[in-house]
C-alpha cells in the first residue's frame, strides 16, 4: 500500500483519489471513512472524492475499503493534507487492519495491542437468533443461553458483570448479574461489533475483567445523500420472523437516522419435540439526530427496547412428555401459538445518549452522556407484574486528546455513573439500592515505524448502598453500605516484523465491584431454584492478566495464535458447601451464600484462514479455557467447552450476480468434564453440520441480497455446556431433567439496501 500526500496550507476541505496499487487504475465506489469524525464519503466514477467542513488541524485515522482489496488504515494530518492518493492492494484475505474504536486511542488492528475481532454486519444478520448468538462464533466468545430467546455473552470464561457492553458510546446498564434475560439491544442496529478480549478496566472501570463488546453505529452517508435498508428473515425451527427498516440522511452536516425492528417466534423445537411456551417477541425503535461540522460532531441517540419472553418449568407425564399445570399434554396449536402464556417476562429498556467530539485547536474532547431506564417485569398469572424492578442510570464519560507529537499520543479521562433502583412489585429479587462511581485515568501511546507501546493508570471509587425492607413485620433486606477504591494499570506492546507478521502483548490489572445481588440478596432466585443470601462485606474482585498473540497475514493465508492467563483475587460466587436448606414459598430450597475464593483462568485461541485460489475460503477457529477455583482446588462452574469450528466457503464469480457464495461448516464442541458438581454435571461433546448459500441480484438498479442457511442440519440431540436448560442446570434437585438445544433450523434472509440524493 502506498500513500502520497500533497501538502498545502491548512484548509477545511480535502480531496483525493483511490487507485489500484498495481495498475494505478481508479477505483470508483470505494468508501473513505473517518471514524473519529463520524464522516464518510465514496469515490465517483473517476475514483475521486472530496470532503468539506473538516477540521483544519489534527491527525485523524482514515479507513478505505473496497471489495476485493485489503482494507487500508492510516493517520492523516489535516493541517498538511488537501489532496490525497490512496493506493490499495488487491487481496483475497479478509483484512484484520480495520479501525478499532473501543480502545483509548482508535487504531488499526495491527497497531492496537488489545486482542480484538470485528464482526461485520453480514455476520450479525447471518442466521442468528439474537446479537449474542451472532458473536458466539468468535474464538474465545460463548453464550449462556435459555433457548433461542435469551443469551448472555461469555468472554474467556467470564460473563455477567465481568463483561462490559457498549452501545451508543455508553455502558449498557441493565441486570447483567442475572442469567434469566439477555442484552437489551436491537440485533439489527449495529454496523459492526468489536469484541475486545482481555482486561479493559483502564478505560471502562469496574466490570471489564473479561472483555468488552462495542457496538459501532453506522456512519452517516455523504452530504446530500439518503440511504436506507430493509432486512427480513425467517427461521423454520421456531417460526422466528425478524424485520428491520432503517433510513439515514445528511443535509449540509445535519445528520439523522431512524430504525424500527420487530421479532416474533413461537416455541422452539428440539430433536425430540417442542419446548412449551418458549416463544418471544421483541420491538425496538431507535433514532439519531446530530451535526457533523468542522468543529467536530454532536449526535443525540434515543432508543426503546421491549422484549416479552415465555417461561415454562418442565413437568412430565408418565411417558416423559411435557404437560401443563393440569397434567394435560400441549396441543400443536398451543406449541405454535405466538401469543405467550403465563408465566412470562416483560423486559423494557429506554436510553438517551448524547455523543460529542469537540475539536479544540489540534486536540479534541470526547464527551458521552447517557441516561438509561431498565425495567424488569415478571408476570406470573396476569398482566399485573408480581416482580417489578426499575433501574435508572446516569453516565458521563469525558476524554481529552491533546495533539499527537512525534508519535506520542496522551489521553486523559474521567467517567462517572449514578444508579437508582426501586422495587415496585410484591416479590423481590434484590433490595432497592443506590450506586455511585467515579474514575480518572491517564494513558500514553507511542508510535514508532514498526512498533507501538502504550501504558496507563486509573483510579476508581465506588459506593453501593442497599435499602432496608420490612415485609410482614420481618426484615427481608438489611440496609448496607459498601465502598471501595481501586488502582488499575495496563501496559501493551505491538511490533510489525513485516507486512505479514505482527506481534502484540499486554500486562494489566482490572477490578470488579460486587453487585447489589451479591451484597444484599435474601430470597428465592426463581431462575436458579435456590435461596440466595448476599454478603455486604464482600471485597472487589482484582484481576491480574497477561496475554500475547502472534498474527500472520499473507496473500493466500492468514493465521493467529494467542495465549492468556487471568488470575482473579477474591473471585465472587455463591455456594452451598454446607448442604443447608430453607423452607420458602412452601418448598425446600438449597441455600447459596455469596463468598470469595481465588481463581485462575487460562487458555488458547487460534485461527487459520486459507485461500488456495480466489474463490475458495477455508476458515478455522479454535478456543479453550481452563478455569480453577484455587482456594478449594476444583474447577470453576459454568465454563464453556473447548470448540473447533471449520468452514469451507466457495465464492464463484457470475455475470450479473454479486457476492455469490456457498458454504458448509462443521462445529465441534468437546466434552466438558471440568465442572463443579455443586452447580452442574458434565456435558458430552457434539458435532453440528451447518451450510449456507446466497447472492446479490440486480432488479433494474436495485440490489437485492438473498441467503439461505441451515444450522444443525442433522438434527443432532445435544446439550450445550452453558445451556441453562441442560440436565442439572434448570432444576438443581433433579439432574435427570433436561431440555435439548434447538434442532434443525433453516433460515431465509432478505437484505435490500437503497439510496438516493436528498
Amino acid at each position: 500500500m502506498l500513500l502520497a500526500i500533497t501538502a498545502h496550507a491548512a484548509l477545511s476541505d480535502i480531496s483525493g483519489k483511490v487507485v489500484d496499487a498495481k495498475t494505478n487504475e481508479s477505483l470508483p465506489g470505494a468508501t473513505i471513512a473517518f471514524p473519529e469524525l463520524k464522516r464518510t464519503v465514496s469515490t465517483d466514477l473517476n475514483g475521486e472524492f472530496s470532503l468539506s467542513n473538516v477540521p483544519s488541524k489534527g491527525s485523524y485515522l482514515v479507513e478505505i475499503s473496497f471489495i476485493g482489496y485489503k482494507t487500508f488504515t492510516r493517520s492523516v494530518d489535516f493541517s498538511k493534507a488537501s489532496a490525497l492518493t490512496f493506493s490499495l492492494q488487491p487481496g483475497a484475505i479478509e483484512a484484520h487492519e480495520v479501525v478499532i474504536t473501543g480502545v483509548a486511542v482508535s487504531a488499526g488492528g495491527k497497531r492496537s495491542s488489545t486482542q480484538s475481532t470485528v464482526v461485520s454486519r453480514a455476520q450479525l444478520l447471518n442466521a442468528s437468533t439474537n446479537l449474542v448468538d451472532a458473536l458466539s462464533k468468535v474464538a474465545g466468545v460463548s453464550q449462556i443461553s435459555t433457548g433461542p430467546a435469551i443469551s448472555k455473552p461469555i468472554i474467556r470464561g467470564l460473563g455477567y458483570n465481568r463483561v462490559v457492553t457498549l452501545d451508543d458510546g455508553v455502558k449498557q446498564q441493565g441486570q447483567q448479574w442475572g442469567d434469566e434475560h439477555g442484552i437489551e439491544i436491537d440485533q439489527f442496529k449495529a454496523d459492526r461489533v468489536e469484541v475486545l478480549r482481555g482486561a479493559a478496566s483502564l478505560l471502562y472501570g469496574s466490570d471489564a475483567l473479561g472483555g468488552v463488546i462495542n457496538l459501532v453505529e453506522p456512519l452517516s452517508p455523504p452530504e446530500g445523500r439518503i440511504r436506507g435498508e430493509l432486512v427480513s428473515n425467517y427461521s423454520s425451527n421456531n417460526g422466528l420472523t425478524g424485520s428491520s427498516a432503517m433510513l439515514t440522511g445528511n443535509s449540509g452536516g445535519l445528520v439523522w437516522r431512524g430504525r424500527a425492528s420487530y421479532k416474533n417466534a413461537y416455541s422452539f423445537k428440539t430433536p425430540t419435540g417442542y419446548f412449551p411456551n418458549s416463544g418471544f417477541n421483541e420491538t425496538d425503535l431507535s433514532g439519531m439526530i446530530g451535526l457533523n461540522k468542522s468543529w467536530g460532531y454532536s449526535h443525540l441517540n434515543v432508543s426503546s427496547f421491549r422484549n416479552n419472553i415465555g417461561f415454562y418449568e418442565p413437568a412430565f407425564d408418565a411417558s416423559g412428555n411435557f404437560v401443563n399445570e393440569n397434567g394435560e399434554l400441549f396441543s400443536s396449536r398451543q406449541l405454535k401459538d405466538r401469543s405467550l402464556e403465563y408465566p412470562r417476562q416483560d423486559i423494557r429498556h429506554y436510553k438517551i445518549a448524547l455523543n460529542n467530539n469537540f475539536i479544540i485547536g489540534s486536540g479534541s474532547l470526547k464527551a458521552d452522556l447517557g441516561f438509561q431506564k431498565n425495567q424488569r417485569r415478571e408476570l406470573e398469572d396476569s398482566a399485573d407484574p408480581s416482580l417489578f424492578f426499575n433501574l435508572d442510570t446516569y453516565n458521563a464519560d469525558l476524554k481529552y486528546y491533546p495533539h499527537e507529537q512525534n508519535g506520542w499520543q496522551p489521553v486523559y479521562g474521567l467517567s462517572t455513573d449514578l444508579g437508582h433502583s426501586e422495587n415496585k412489585g410484591v416479590e423481590y429479587l434484590i433490595p432497592a439500592y443506590d450506586t455511585y462511581g467515579i474514575g480518572v485515568f491517564a494513558y500514553l501511546k507511542k508510535n514508532w515505524e514498526n512498533s507501538t507501546i502504550n501504558a496507563g493508570l486509573r483510579y476508581d471509587y465506588r459506593m453501593n448502598k442497599g435499602k432496608q425492607l420490612i415485609e410482614d413485620g420481618e426484615e427481608r433486606f438489611t440496609a448496607f453500605k459498601n465502598t471501595l477504591s481501586n488502582i488499575s494499570a495496563a501496559l501493551g506492546f505491538t511490533h510489525q516484523f513485516n507486512e505479514a507478521w505482527n506481534f502484540k502483548a499486554n500486562l494489566g490489572s482490572a477490578f470488579r465491584a460486587p453487585n447489589p445481588a451479591e451484597l444484599g440478596s435474601n430470597g428465592v432466585h426463581e431462575g436458579t431454584f435456590r435461596y440466595e443470601i448476599g454478603n455486604p462485606d464482600l471485597n472487589p474482585e482484582r484481576s491480574y492478566q497477561a496475554d500475547a498473540a502472534l498474527e500472520f497475514e499473507g496473500k493466500t493465508a492468514s493465521a493467529s495464535l494467542s495465549i492468556y492467563n487471568n488470575y482473579i483475587h477474591d473471585y465472587i460466587y455463591a455456594s452451598n458447601n454446607s448442604g443447608e436448606l430453607i423452607n420458602a414459598e412452601g418448598s425446600d430450597y438449597p441455600v447459596y451464600r455469596y463468598g470469595q475464593v481465588n481463581a485462575n483462568l487460562y487458555g488458547v485461541e487460534a485461527s487459520l484462514t486459507l485461500h488456495p485460489v480466489t474463490f475458495i475460503h477455508m476458515e478455522n477457529t479454535f478456543g479453550v479455557t481452563e478455569a480453577r477455583n484455587i482456594t478449594l482446588d476444583k474447577p470453576l462452574p459454568f465454563i464453556p467447552a473447548a470448540s473447533l469450528r471449520n468452514e469451507l466457503r466457495f465464492v464463484p464469480k457470475f455475470k450479473n450476480i454479486q457476492d455469490a457464495f456457498f458454504s458448509v461448516g462443521i462445529a465441534n464442541y468437546f466434552d466438558q468434564n471440568r465442572v463443579d458438581p455443586e452447580f452442574e454435571i458434565s456435558s458430552a461433546g457434539y458435532t453440528l453440520l451447518n451450510a449456507g448459500i446466497g447472492a446479490a441480484f440486480k432488479l433494474g438498479k436495485q440490489v437485492v441480497k438473498l441467503s439461505v442457511s441451515g444450522n444443525n442440519l442433522l438434527d443432532k440431540k445435544y446439550y450445550d455446556a452453558l445451556s441453562r436448560l441442560k440436565p442439572g442446570r434448570l432444576d438443581q434437585t433433579d439432574p435427570s431433567v433436561g431440555v435439548y438445544n434447538a434442532g434443525r433450523n433453516i433460515s431465509v434472509g432478505l437484505y435490500l439496501p437503497f439510496g438516493f440524493r436528498g
